[in-house]
């Protein structure tokens, strides 16, 4: 009860002197920090921080082993195996992978939150998730990914999935490794 008065009054203290975006990301880490999740994550011990994090490793470890499969593919390689070989069970794993991931990640976050405000990688990370997801929305909507499935794609089609793949590859492997790197900051 002490620790969560203390993290209110540190939240009402710092929202009257921090102002604009760098004060709002600051009110958000303390609210998540402070809620029942950052508690339970906290107050659970060592045990239950080292489960969220294997489950969070194993949840980015199908997500990007699934995404490196399919944009290797994309880029052209393995040419000689159909995309649709690999896209079925590579977006399904893909998508496990993440719903594993983003939860998980939310969880180890809430632990200590506020100490990564100021952490550059995390500024490196979310943006990169967010460009990589957006790329996955315009990947969906373009006619070649709805048609892969059902003929031979143009090499004009195929080009434009070369670089959806290619812009794919690099955001997520730059997530992860802004991801890695918010712990050594």
């Amino acid at each position: 009860m002490r620790t969560r008065n203390l993290e209110r009054q540190e939240l009402r203290r710092v929202s009257g002197s921090h102002v604009g975006r760098a004060g709002l990301l600051y009110e958000f880490m303390s609210w998540l920090q402070a809620s029942a999740l950052g508690h339970a994550m906290r107050e659970h011990g060592v045990w239950a921080y080292g489960i969220v994090n294997l489950v969070h490793i194993l949840g980015v470890a199908s997500l990007f082993g699934s995404v490196l499969l399919l944009d290797l593919r994309l880029l052209g390689f393995w040419r000689k195996v159909s995309l649709r070989a690999i896209s079925e069970p590579t977006v399904r794993i893909a998508s496990a992978g993440f719903a594993l991931a983003a939860p998980s990640g939310v969880c180890l976050l809430a632990t200590k939150a506020t100490e990564y405000v100021g952490n550059p990688f995390l500024y490196i990370k979310f943006p990169a998730i967010a460009l990589a997801i957006a790329n996955v929305v315009v990947l969906h909507r373009l006619p070649a990914w709805k048609e892969h499935r059902i003929r031979e794609l143009s090499s004009r089609e195929e080009f434009k999935l070369a670089v959806i793949g290619g812009v794919s590859l690099f955001c997520w492997f730059t997530a992860i490794s802004a991801g890695r790197m918010i712990g050594y900051w």
